[in-house]
């Protein structure tokens, strides 16, 4: 075999690739023995036809089945040559290809590969240095967290008759939603709590204002206009009456903070016992936005400290993912039947989406290529004991069974398992840098 590799750019090489003759007239000799075998020409015997016979008949399918054969195999042999890894290939339609039983194979593959990736200093002598984040856990902090125990403690009391809503204050309701004078299925709820100033919706309207001066036994109707394109056929271009009435009024009644308050919150010797207690959980969570701040500092850097060409390929692919998942969420219960401007206008919002998401396409994939140069050059990897214990800490953060994040991960076969470990191993470059790093101010 005979390569040529030519260089198009930084991410793009040329492999013109010539087939020896006698490889070429082997695979020949190949397809029309087993054509031979198999054709049924009238007047012989199955594996009796003569090969000029054959050549005549089939002359075409031989040679496009004889170029499905090299073209494959050649190509990576070529690459295994080349010592090149192949992000995207380009190879002219097989059926356009011309082959000669007495001649040499000639044929050209366009192909994008990894950028080679001059990796900056980033550990010792010349570590990243990052900005130092001076934040402490406050009293105020754990004052809020206590205060925040004791509301969940709290326990109602009713007011005095005559007593009107405001804020803090808490309403037991009982609503129900009316169209056009018709009850909207779904909508009746009796013996709803409402802290008076959450603003917390009720069937996604915000009826806080509406209650403040109300007592127990009011009534008031609340509208809600809906636009003609609301994904509610029940709704669309309707208006909703929320007919609200005040059933109670009442008052949260915080605990004392005292030794017998922290041994209501658990296992807690005393409130002191609490406190400290509270402090350390602020701790460790302040030590985790720490250390992802920090993260964010050495990703920056890094992004910053490297330059070179990145595959548009790698892009598209990132780019089509994002895209893909914003629509998802915002649109996952959002899909009308009768809705016939859906896929333009789903379209159009792809479209805008691409242009919006682009940038930070870029930036994922710039990354990920920077953290993967750095697992080559440090030799970094991911242990099975490693990936059973990622799996195991998703699985306490989704609270989903461990065996069924290991199916789930199982389900997309050995691609999404090598991507579920690319990823650790990405993880695992970022950490390292990050400990390599210096924190100064």
């Amino acid at each position: 075999m005979k390569l040529e590799m030519t260089e198009l750019g930084p991410v793009k090489r040329s492999l013109k690739i010539e087939v020896p003759e006698e490889a070429v007239k082997s695979e020949f000799q190949k397809v029309y023995a087993q054509l031979r075998r198999q054709a049924k020409i009238p007047g012989f015997r199955p594996g009796k036809a003569p090969i000029a016979l054959l050549e005549k008949r089939y002359a075409d399918l031989v040679e496009q089945d004889v170029v499905q054969r090299l073209v494959p195999d050649y190509y990576q042999r070529a690459v295994k040559e080349a010592g090149v890894v192949p992000i995207l290939v380009d190879i002219p339609p097989l059926e356009r290809m011309k082959v000669k039983s007495n001649s040499p194979f000639t044929f050209t593959a366009t192909v994008e590969i990894k950028p080679t990736i001059q990796l900056g200093d980033y550990r010792p002598p010349n570590p990243i240095s990052l900005k130092r984040d001076a934040r402490t856990v406050t009293d105020d902090q754990v004052d809020k967290a206590l205060q925040s125990l004791r509301e969940q403690h709290a326990e109602l009391d009713v007011v005095p008759e005559g007593t009107p809503l405001r804020e803090g204050l808490h309403a037991v309701l009982s609503i129900e939603g009316f169209v056009e004078d018709r009850p909207l299925e779904g909508t009746q709820k009796k013996g709803h709590l409402l802290r008076i100033g959450s603003k917390s919706p009720i069937l996604g309207v915000e009826v806080d204002e509406y209650l403040i001066g109300k007592q127990a036994g009011d009534m008031v109707d609340i509208p809600q206009p809906y636009p003609a394109t609301h994904p509610d056929s029940n709704l669309a271009g309707k208006t909703m009456v929320l007919k609200v009435t005040v059933d109670a009024v009442k008052e949260q009644k915080l605990p004392e903070l005292d030794d017998e308050f922290a041994k209501d919150c658990g296992d807690y010797d005393s409130l002191e016992h609490l406190k400290t207690t509270i402090n350390t959980q602020l701790d460790n969570f302040l030590k985790q936005d720490l250390e992802e701040g920090y993260k964010d500092q050495v990703i920056e850097r890094l992004l910053q400290m490297h330059h070179f060409e990145i595959p548009e390929v790698l892009i598209e692919r990132e780019l089509q993912t994002l895209v893909r998942q914003k629509m998802l969420k915002e649109h996952r219960h959002a899909h009308r039947e009768d809705d016939v401007e859906e896929p333009l206008r789903l379209q159009e919002e792809a479209k805008r989406l691409q242009q919006e998401l682009h940038p930070e396409a870029k930036r994922r994939v710039k990354l990920s290529l920077i953290l993967d140069a750095i697992v080559q050059k440090e030799g970094l990897h991911v242990t099975e004991d490693e990936v059973n214990a990622e799996i195991q800490k998703l699985a306490t953060s989704l609270k989903l069974p461990v065996g069924e994040i290991q199916r789930m991960v199982e389900a997309g076969g050995e691609g999404a398992q090598e991507e579920f470990r690319e990823r650790m191993k990405a993880e695992k470059a970022l950490q390292f840098v990050y400990q390599n790093a210096v924190i100064q101010g």
